[in-house]
């Protein structure tokens, strides 16, 4: 999502070097019986799973098969929520929610439309399309066009689906590996270079050209752009990397909060998206380049937003070790980037679930509080809605395929990291790490 940019500056109540808190100890309502039958965590990590999916396979479009961006959607669907619902049903086969050979199928649906009835621009897809026509729907004012990290989103959920559907003998998976390549083959990075500039640029409007003016600079949720832009067939140099993404490592950080040192990015990180959308497929373990050790970023991430939810600096209700993660969903107010420096008591499921990987206490310790205490408060068709606000009792009656994807996959990472294993064994992926400086155990 466009948010990054809306992350405020360091409140004045927190110490940027210690995050200490002198506020009184936070308010915590007290949930005593559970809502729920208590199961075993992994049979809880399997519902989580199998319930979040129906979001994507029950609910998704039924010409298209392509997610829908929200629960009341209607033919509105999304490209990088699709993305992320391509990694959820690859994790339901291997979870056997679904079977092969309907995902397949599904997924067959799904790019058979990308390629025949979407429109691109310079081979990249809108942030919304029409689900029946393929026709693009504008996010926003001049933003009708191509959006090349929605693209990116997209394009990780498909390069992983190549690789899982990988048989030699079986002329469905063929045919769907080929098509995924002339799709993947099919997006001009280099052209979003606008004219040759080191930086890549996120939009390109066909009746407002390059009038967003909006560059993908770094650190925020879209790394995987240049690094599918660096491994595609005509790719970008080092330099657009070092000086579009990096900002010449203008995006480091270095400092501690809460005993924990933040490598890159704003202020205590940030919106814990940042974490997540990316490296759905991006596997951080090891992934290390000249400005940061990625396990590192990540994990410090979701630390440093847990450890504030704990310290509590508002006095919100309810924020603890059981309660916590912020990050951009659904707000009383609309939409907003949850974050340390933006935050109006609203918790996301998301948040926490999704940084599994990272911090798997703290997150197994929220999931059982959403779960058995909150209970059908926070719990529905679709797995978890996706935001609430205990100080301002306000449950959010709504689902979004960009927060319920990543539960599921990331559930899946820290399960078995299938989808890392998958994504990392692109050759091109290989390639063009190494062409960027990368290191990581897969190669």
């Amino acid at each position: 999502m466009k948010l990054f940019f809306l992350i405020l500056p360091c409140l004045a109540v927190l110490s940027c070097s210690k995050g200490k808190n002198s506020n009184p100890a936070p308010p915590v309502t007290t949930d005593t019986a559970d809502k729920f039958t208590r199961i075993s965590d992994s049979a809880l990590l399997d519902l989580v799973q199998s319930q979040t999916l129906k979001y994507f396979w029950d609910f998704g479009h039924p010409v298209s098969g392509m997610a829908r961006e929200r629960a009341t959607s209607g033919d509105l669907v999304t490209t990088g929520g699709t993305g992320f619902g391509i990694l959820a049903m690859i994790a339901g086969i291997k979870r056997n929610f679904i079977s092969r050979a309907d995902g397949l199928n599904r997924i067959r649906t799904i790019v058979g439309f990308l390629a025949g009835n979407a429109q691109r621009y310079h081979g990249a897809f809108p942030h919304w399309l029409d689900g029946k026509t393929g026709a693009t729907i504008p996010f926003s004012s001049q933003d009708d066009g191509a959006d090349l990290v929605e693209t990116a989103y997209l394009l990780q959920g498909l390069l992983t689906a190549r690789q899982f559907f990988s048989s030699s003998s079986d002329s469905a998976e063929i045919t769907l590996r080929n098509s995924i390549n002339a799709i993947w083959s099919g997006v001009d990075f280099a052209w979003f270079r606008q004219g040759g500039q080191n930086t890549l640029y996120w939009h390109w409007s066909p009746n407002y050209g390059w009038s967003t003016n909006q560059t993908v600079t770094g650190w925020n949720e879209a790394v995987i752009t240049y690094l599918l832009a660096a491994s595609a067939p005509d790719s970008i140099p080092k330099i657009v990397y070092d000086n579009g993404w990096a900002g010449n490592a203008g995006f480091r950080n270095g400092n501690t909060y809460f005993g924990v040192l933040l490598p890159l990015g704003p202020a205590f990180g940030g919106p814990l998206f940042f974490a997540h959308y990316s490296f759905l497929g991006l596997d951080p373990r090891g992934l290390k380049d000249q400005y940061a050790d990625y396990w590192t970023q990540d994990s410090a991430h979701a630390k440093i937003n847990y450890q504030y939810c704990v310290s509590n600096p508002k006095n919100y209700t309810d924020y603890s070790a059981q309660c916590w993660g912020l990050t951009a969903s659904d707000d009383p107010s609309g939409y907003a980037a949850h974050s340390p420096t933006n935050d109006d008591g609203v918790i996301s499921p998301t948040a926490a679930i999704s940084s599994l990987p990272y911090t798997p206490s703290e997150s197994m310790n929220a999931l059982r509080y959403f779960y058995y205490k909150l209970g059908d408060k926070v719990w529905g068709k679709y797995g978890f809605i996706d935001a609430f606000s205990r100080t301002q009792g306000w449950y959010d009656p709504d689902f979004l395929a960009i927060d319920q994807g990543p539960q599921i996959v990331m559930i899946e990472n820290y399960r078995s990291g299938l989808l890392w294993n998958l994504f990392m064994s692109c050759p091109e992926m290989q390639t063009g790490l190494k062409r960027l400086g990368f290191s990581s155990p897969h190669f």
